[in-house]
């Protein structure tokens, strides 16, 4: 429940920041005891179970279960606490190697040993008996859930599929964005964003992220990342001068060598680090 206050908090604060190009459709959340649309016999707690086998309903209608199968997290990171009891589930139809593969995203929410989120991004294959193929933990911050609209094509067979963690505070929002490959069912980080959002007596700024592809003739297409960095005073009357309207954009783009993506610069990252110093 916390999760989703503060994953429905954080949408309204941001609604203007959301990716314009965003499907409403791309993304869902079903019930866990429901049947998968073209899959009679097999419901979405079936394969919840491929990833915490012993998920179950208590008697108020929650999910709980124990630890998930071990799995590794997206950055490489050996992190993150014991994941808690509770689950949230999102679903994602992808493309990979030409392939129908769905996605899901079960975020376990933040335990008590540890300020940052357990979120399991699980892939199956649906065509005859399901299979798990893939599951890492793509939590980086308290809460996680796909990044509308969740997925960007990148080729006529293939999707990346987007995440968001984040938290907030009172006048802060703090984001943090993987970029996923999905290549032989496996998830490969492309690259980890970070963004940050604040809300002062005298102005707002803001950071909107933004994907586009570019086709350069390789496998998958190249992938531009936007961050438009945006300053708006708001006309209140505080102690400390309000700062100058002002926005730019700083952009990366991502190229496909022939064995993974390779950034063009490290304009986000030093926008990360200038983040850093803000907080």
């Amino acid at each position: 429940m916390t999760a989703n206050l503060l994953r429905f908090i954080f949408a309204c604060l941001l609604l203007p920041c959301l990716w314009a190009t965003a499907s409403a459709e791309a993304v869902s959340y079903p019930e866990l005891a429901s049947a998968v649309p073209g899959h009679e016999g097999t419901t979405y707690l079936d394969l919840a179970r491929m990833v915490i086998p012993d998920l179950a309903a208590d008697k108020d209608g929650f999910y709980r279960g124990s630890m998930p199968i071990e799995m590794r997290h997206i950055n490489g990171l050996d992190s993150g606490g014991s994941p808690p009891e509770t689950s949230d589930a999102a679903a994602l139809d992808v493309k990979a190697g030409g392939k129908d593969r769905l996605a899901m995203l079960f975020d376990l929410g933040s335990s008590s040993d540890s300020a940052e989120g357990f979120a399991v991004l699980a892939l199956y294959d649906l065509a005859g008996k399901p299979r798990l193929l893939d599951a890492v933990n793509v939590a980086v911050d308290r809460s996680t859930s796909f990044r509308d609209p969740g997925k960007l094509p990148i080729g006529p067979g293939d999707d990346a599929i987007i995440t968001l963690s984040m938290h907030v505070n009172s006048s802060q929002g703090y984001m943090s964005t993987p970029l996923i490959l999905v290549r032989d069912d496996r998830f490969e980080l492309i690259d980890m964003i970070y963004t940050f959002d604040e809300s002062l007596c005298t102005y707002r700024r803001t950071q909107q992220l933004a994907f586009q592809t570019i086709a350069d003739g390789q496998r998958y297409a190249a992938i531009k990342a936007t961050v438009t960095d945006a300053t708006v005073p708001n006309g209140e009357s505080c102690d400390d001068p309000a700062p100058e309207a002002s926005s730019q954009d700083i952009s990366v783009t991502y190229h496909w060598d022939g064995a993974a993506y390779v950034k063009g610069s490290d304009a986000l990252d030093k926008l990360a680090g200038e983040n850093a110093n803000r907080f």
